[in-house]
């Protein structure tokens, strides 16, 4: 007797957002110094019909939610964990200007860990390419 094979949480995802006819899902990714240029690509994305996720909060900015700096610092841990997050539950990564850093590098490593498309609006800064 076979038995059928379970779903993956991956899996389980893709086909509940197949079920509900949930569109394509991109998470943008990029040093916050260009939060402008990440609002242009959520506004062109969204125009076309995507979902988009991206960073919320810039902590270059100075703010009072992070202006105690043991609060900055497991802040940062928490908005790294949940971008994470977000670029599990994308279908593609878009990676937005010409300059990665080493968090733009890891959460660019983490999305093609996980079989993630990644592009580029400056193709030629993918070391991959």
């Amino acid at each position: 007797m076979s038995y059928p094979q379970l779903l993956t949480p991956e899996e389980r995802l893709a086909d509940a957002k197949q079920r509900l006819d949930i569109p394509r899902i991109v998470a943008i990714c990029g040093s916050t110094r260009f939060m402008p240029e990440m609002a242009d690509a959520d506004r062109e994305l969204t125009w076309a019909g995507r979902i988009v996720v991206k960073p919320g909060c810039d902590m270059k900015t100075p703010h009072p939610m992070w202006a105690d700096p043991g609060d900055a610092e497991a802040g940062k841990q928490r908005l790294d964990d949940l971008h994470r997050a977000k670029i599990r539950l994308a279908d593609e990564v878009l990676v937005v200007r010409n300059y990665i850093g080493d968090s733009t590098r890891a959460e660019i490593a983490y999305a093609r860990e996980l079989g993630k498309p990644v592009r580029f609006t400056h193709p030629e800064v993918d070391v991959n390419a």
